[in-house]
């Protein structure tokens, strides 16, 4: 069994139940119980899509009750495209109309995939916001619905998955790739190092 990265007697709280997000940090060896929360994802009025992110975080780990020796961890992502100067969220498509509107507003241009991460430990919180840019190649209408009838747009900002099929479509990304697939693991592992929850073993 590996040893675990954390000092003695603490454990992670995971606010969410994205297969997604567990599956990264498992693979980057931190363990941890998946407790999620509910909170309502609502766009305040005039809020920008950073601090949406940002704020969905923390309000995800704040709903989340602790033990003394549990730290909780929440995210949240969502894609973001310019639109005449605005902001466009993409979040999870609702139906397969949505899911297509979405790859055609994506196909032949980049955007940003946004993830706000928060922990909190022993009444302290540590924030970060994390962009990639995307690039999406052309595609044509045969390949939107191709991918659409796949299933893969409905669980995911933005309507892909960078993991899944949706690799073909993208040429390039500008920045962290975890963070697209739903959690910068190495901006966790530094917030950990900054609460002063990893072990120096």
């Amino acid at each position: 069994m590996a040893t675990s990265p954390f000092i003695d007697g603490f454990k992670l709280i995971l606010a969410s139940q994205s297969a997604r997000r567990a599956a990264l940090l498992t693979q980057a060896g931190f363990p941890f119980v998946v407790r999620p929360s509910e909170i309502p994802e609502l766009r305040a009025p005039a809020e920008t899509a950073f601090e949406y992110v940002s704020r969905l975080a923390v309000e995800k780990a704040a709903a989340i009750g602790a033990a003394p020796n549990e730290g909780i961890l929440a995210a949240d992502t969502t894609v973001v495209l310019m639109d005449c100067g605005a902001e466009l969220i993409l979040e999870k498509p609702a139906d397969v109309a949505e899911a297509t509107a979405m790859i055609e507003a994506l196909s032949g241009g980049v955007h940003s995939v946004l993830t706000g991460v928060c922990f909190r430990w022993q009444n302290r919180q540590w924030v970060h916001v994390e962009e990639t840019k995307v690039e999406f190649s052309s595609l044509s209408s045969e390949e939107i619905r191709e991918y659409v009838a796949s299933g893969e747009p409905f669980d995911k900002a933005g309507g892909y998955g960078i993991q899944g099929l949706a690799s073909r479509y993208i040429p390039r990304i500008e920045g962290c790739y975890f963070n697209v697939v739903g959690l910068p693991v190495h901006q966790v592992s530094r917030l950990f190092a900054l609460a002063g929850v990893l072990s120096r073993a």
